[in-house]
């Protein structure tokens, strides 16, 4: 080791005996400027908290629903059932059944045109709801595929009720007897098969000549559907009753 190299060591040993001293000016302008920092963000903070009490504070906005004369701008909606002649006697008996719940409870105005024989209705200043309209005329359209007024006014008590219409020979061309005997498995004697496919899906089945009319959620629609095809494929009532027996058991457990 030369003496340059002891002279350079014992200079660093000296270094580091020397205290280690900061300048105050520094660490002053460092707390002024923490401190500054600090107020801002308590000012901001203030002033985020004065925003949001002010935002609670205001009343939002209420908006009465408009009613279906409204929404409408003032103008009435129509619409008109045509009346087959098969049902024009029914309609009649029926009339005030059929009234009741259009007029108090959707609040339409409803009329019978003798001149075109079909069942006229309209909204009025007191209808509420948009839909009442279309519900009355689909309560009026069940009726009028042969429904009985205590199963069409289910569509205007619930909303997932629908109507499914179908030919007999959609499901297997028959002419003749064929047919015939198709559409008597379906009814069964008595209307036996019939009401027993309708209490086990929950459906109301109307069976007008060759064509058939179904009343229900969809699901029990299409269970009822397939009872009817098997039938009218020609498999044995007995078969089906077994079927439909498997099925309302299922339903009593579901619900």
């Amino acid at each position: 080791m030369t003496a340059a190299d002891v002279q350079d060591s014992s200079m660093d040993m000296m270094m580091d005996n020397l205290p280690q001293t900061v300048d105050p000016t520094t660490l002053t302008s460092r707390i002024i400027q923490s401190d500054s920092i600090q107020r801002e963000d308590r000012t901001n903070d203030s002033d985020n908290d004065a925003d949001d009490m002010q935002m609670d504070g205001v009343d939002q906005p209420t908006f009465q629903k408009l009613s279906a004369h409204a929404a409408r701008g003032g103008k009435a909606e129509y619409r008109r059932i045509r009346c087959p002649a098969h049902r024009y006697t029914p309609l009649r008996e029926n009339w005030e059944q059929l009234l009741t719940p259009l007029v108090e409870y959707l609040k339409l105005q409803v009329r019978f045109n003798t001149r075109t024989r079909s069942v006229e209705m309209k909204t009025s200043r007191h209808t509420l709801d948009t839909s009442s309209l279309q519900k009355g005329a689909d309560f009026i359209g069940a009726f009028m595929l042969g429904f009985e007024p205590q199963d069409a006014v289910a569509l205007l008590r619930l909303d997932d009720l629908y109507i499914e219409s179908f030919q007999v020979t959609d499901v297997k061309i028959l002419r003749g007897d064929h047919l015939s005997r198709a559409i008597g498995r379906v009814a069964g004697q008595d209307g036996k098969t019939r009401f027993a496919i309708e209490n086990a899906t929950r459906t109301r089945i109307v069976i007008a000549d060759s064509r058939i009319h179904l009343l229900g959620s969809y699901g029990n629609i299409r269970l009822a559907r397939n009872a009817i095809c098997d039938l009218i494929l020609g498999a044995p009532p007995g078969k089906v009753y077994n079927n439909m027996r498997n099925v309302a058991k299922r339903m009593n457990e579901r619900y």
